[in-house]
């Protein structure tokens, strides 16, 4: 991950980075961050091995607690090994749920830990710095994703959230930015049993959906990527396991965006779907002529990867409190699926705005 901090700041940004922050050598079981505690920096590191754990289902809520209260490892399951490159507390800056991992050093390690507060003033005051910063995390987090997915295999990890995705986008963007969007988008009608997009093929466009379901499969064919695009465009039937289902709100295609990989699923429509599509070419035209937008593109964009990656982390974790409508909420709990008080007036907004552009393109006709 090291070549990733590398590319997408700039030697002024590295420089700031290094005059900021502080390097410090972290001995063996140092908890760098903590499951459900809060976070005062952010951390990169420059040398050794973290791993990422999650709870296991033997610690109880109490034991948990007082291991966080005492700074004690808790037991947990490792999911994950960061290595040179990677950062740890970058969750304050996108996010504000509370983070869902434990990171640890598996052996003595140099990170270099930037003030918090400091870190939040550089990214509103330099909107070239935030740009490039919240693209790195972005594609930080689309690797973790991967490396998710390929632990989780055959499990199916797209358990949807609807209208989610989109409100961390929405609720990221200025009202300018939104009116932008729309002028530049096209409303698109994908017939039932349409691939809108092939697993190693070309992306064309950002997609919102705004109406219907989309299937997303991963291929078994073990021809190589040529082969199989080659295939795709040729109309022949593409065979995968499904792993998830999308619907209203999603946002798909956006990986081409942040590092230029080719998309790892295929998404096919199961029912006739409306997309507003963004191009390619014009999205990518605007990120760069426009720090302003590119910063809360890319920051709204490293949000929505980190709901997903966290959504499969609690996958992954045995212990989660899931609320059921058959059982009253407790407010000394809290659940997995349990939204903040102080995002619900931006998630209210942001859900007024994805009505407003709903009712807007509805009805396009072809």
């Amino acid at each position: 991950m090291t070549e990733v901090l590398l590319k997408e700041l700039s030697k002024s940004d590295i420089d700031w980075i290094i005059s900021t922050g502080r390097r410090k050598e972290i001995a063996p079981g140092t908890i760098l961050m903590q499951e459900k505690k809060a976070l005062d920096a952010l951390h990169i590191l420059l040398d050794g091995i973290l791993k990422v754990t999650v709870s296991e289902p033997e610690q109880n809520p109490l034991a948990r607690a007082f291991a966080v209260m005492e700074d004690i490892e808790p037991l947990g399951r490792e999911i994950a090994r960061l290595s040179s490159g990677e950062v740890v507390g970058e969750i304050p800056f996108i996010s504000n749920r509370s983070t869902t991992t434990t990171v640890s050093a598996v052996e003595k390690s140099l990170v270099i830990s930037i003030p918090q507060q400091q870190l939040a003033t550089k990214l509103q005051q330099d909107v070239g710095f935030a740009a490039r910063f919240y693209r790195a995390i972005a594609i930080i987090f689309s690797d973790r994703l991967q490396g998710v997915i390929n632990q989780l295999g055959r499990k199916n990890f797209g358990k949807s959230q609807p209208v989610r995705d989109v409100l961390c986008v929405l609720g990221e963007l200025h009202d300018s930015d939104i009116d932008w969007l729309m002028a530049a988008g096209i409303p698109e009608k994908i017939a039932a049993n349409t691939v809108l997009i092939h697993q190693g093929g070309a992306v064309d466009a950002l997609y919102i959906l705004l109406n219907g379901t989309m299937s997303l499969s991963i291929s078994d064919d073990e021809r190589n990527p040529l082969a199989r695009a080659f295939a795709a465009i040729e109309g022949n039937e593409i065979l995968g396991r499904e792993i998830g289902r999308l619907s209203k709100g999603e946002i798909i295609g956006e990986t081409p965006f942040i590092d230029g990989r080719l998309p790892l699923a295929n998404v096919k429509a199961i029912e006739d779907c409306l997309v507003l599509s963004i191009s390619r070419q014009k999205l990518a035209a605007k990120l760069q002529q426009d720090m302003g937008f590119a910063s809360r593109f890319y920051r709204a964009i490293a949000t929505l990867l980190s709901h997903r990656l966290q959504g499969m982390y609690t996958q992954l974790s045995y212990g989660r409190q899931v609320y059921s409508r058959s059982q009253p909420l407790d407010e000394m709990v809290e659940y997995e699926d349990e939204l903040e008080l102080n995002v619900l007036d931006r998630i209210a907004f942001a859900g007024k705005r994805f009505d407003w552009m709903q009712g807007k393109l509805t009805n396009y006709s072809v």
